[in-house]
């Protein structure tokens, strides 16, 4: 099971760097077009596309620090430690799913198996946390029950 939490940690930090790099690319996309969106244009429309610019850098520059967030979540994590209890950095294996608490990066198919990456501030990771092979609980009126854990 440690191999298989190396591989999802690996796509997790994945997730989380094509998430800054994409973020990146688009606030020095919209300052270069900022920057080459000349005055020779009328008053009005080059004040509009300035603004339009600059509300584009801004919500780039909020899903950026997102992604660093998840980026700083998942250096907190070591992806070799294994754990009695579910904790962050947990492969969670239930007889309803299996859970890698980390980030949110949602559905992984791996190896033919389905893996879902969430946070331990999820609703089903509020849940998770705390528990041992052998616990219980229920979210949206479906019991699990969870089977192993690493």
């Amino acid at each position: 099971m440690l191999e298989i939490k190396r591989e999802l940690y690996n796509y997790c930090l994945q997730f989380a760097e094509e998430r800054i790099n994409a973020a990146e690319q688009a606030i020095k996309d919209a300052q270069d077009a900022s920057v080459n969106d000349t005055k020779s244009s009328a008053g009005d429309k080059y004040e509009t596309t300035r603004e339009m610019m600059q509300q584009e850098i801004s919500r780039n520059q909020a899903q950026l620090t997102e992604a660093r967030k998840l980026k700083h979540a998942l250096s907190q994590i070591n992806p070799d430690k294994e754990y009695d209890s579910v904790q962050n950095g947990s492969l969670v294996i239930t007889d309803n799913g299996t859970f890698y608490l980390s980030i949110s990066a949602g559905q992984i198919k791996h190896h033919g198996k389905t893996y879902f990456a969430i946070s331990s501030f999820s609703p089903v990771g509020r849940n998770l946390m705390g528990l041992k092979k052998g616990d219980t609980f229920a979210f949206n009126g479906k019991k699990f029950e969870i089977m192993d854990l690493a």
